[in-house]
């Protein structure tokens, strides 16, 4: 098990370090070559916590292992609603602006229920993964214009993923001050893409040696155990924001999170390497997800507030769905 466990959990720490050096060092770049600070927010720190997930679906793709590929994005978006959702609600109960549930959570729900649809009706080809990429960008430029126009009044979820983990790590901010000159700035990107790349496949490696060791699929390893160590950054910045009584930034971290896994991470492994979704994921893990995040937005109506009875229930709804898939 030594074997098994140490590439695992080694590859899940270069990830989240090899992530954390490549958005600082491509923060820096950014500001050096004059990019906006908002640019910066939406793109290079919103998709930082994201790093981890994207890196593991597509190395398992390339490396013939849908299960954890998909597993773990669709596991990550049940992780982050009810386990991440329910555990930051618990901290501190979760307010929900009207205007975020009906932007934010519909385009949530909206996109969750297309890719169970889709990959119910066809493979997850390159002609998928194109739609979903160019859903991302609209989204994002959708988001800075919003952003551009409310002045601040009234941010959306992508803004609140950056603004989650330029709480945490406030080396990912982009700042007025001089910083590292751009060959240092270069170094560090560089670097933690390094880690990260090399990260991803002891990440792969471990859990497909888990799976054949304890006789269980690679899909239901993906969705539990992969999906919730990719979703480690999630976690922190959402304990941390609710910690901090920044509930908002909660709602939009984790709805903004899953927003980005699906189009972004799912439409760049559908590109890079495309391939069918295995059958569990199809017919019952994809619905799960629709389900979860109904329920989320379902919790967020009920006084525009996630309260701390809703979070334990959120709990209890990711124990239960452990519980199921993964056999006794």
């Amino acid at each position: 098990m030594f074997d098994i466990w140490l590439p695992l959990l080694g590859g899940l720490v270069l990830l989240v370090l090899g992530g954390e050096f490549l958005v600082r060092g491509a923060v820096r770049v950014a500001e050096r070559l004059g990019v906006s600070p908002l640019v910066i927010g939406l793109t290079l720190v919103g998709f930082g916590t994201s790093m981890p997930e994207l890196v593991t679906s597509v190395r398992a793709a390339l490396d013939g292992s849908p299960g954890i590929a998909y597993g773990n994005i669709v596991g990550s978006n049940i992780a982050n609603i009810l386990l991440i959702g329910g555990t930051a609600a618990l901290l501190a109960p979760i307010a929900v602006s009207s205007a975020a549930l009906r932007r934010d959570g519909g385009v949530m729900l909206g996109v969750a229920l297309a890719f169970a649809a889709i990959v119910w009706a066809m493979p997850m080809s390159r002609g998928v993964g194109l739609v979903f990429v160019a859903a991302l960008a609209l989204y994002v430029y959708l988001a800075f214009r919003m952003e551009r126009v409310s002045a601040g009044a009234d941010h959306g979820a992508a803004y609140d993923k950056a603004a989650a983990l330029e709480a945490v790590d406030p080396a990912v901010t982009p700042s007025p001050v001089a910083g590292p000159g751009m060959p240092q700035s270069l170094a560090t990107a560089i670097g933690g893409l390094v880690l990260v790349v090399i990260g991803g496949g002891f990440l792969v490696d471990g859990a497909v040696a888990l799976a054949r060791s304890m006789a269980i699929s690679e899909t239901v390893i993906g969705l539990t155990i992969v999906a919730v160590g990719t979703s480690m950054p999630e976690l922190v910045t959402s304990v941390v924001a609710a910690i901090r009584r920044q509930s908002d930034v909660a709602f939009g971290n984790i709805v903004g999170s899953n927003i980005y896994n699906i189009l972004g991470i799912g439409g760049v492994t559908a590109l890079i390497a495309p391939t069918e979704v295995p059958e569990q994921i199809v017919r019952f893990d994809s619905p799960a997800m629709v389900v979860a995040s109904a329920l989320l937005i379902a919790a967020a109506l009920t006084g525009f507030r996630i309260t701390r009875r809703e979070g334990a229930a959120l709990l209890a709804g990711y124990g239960g769905y452990v519980w199921w898939i993964w056999p006794v």
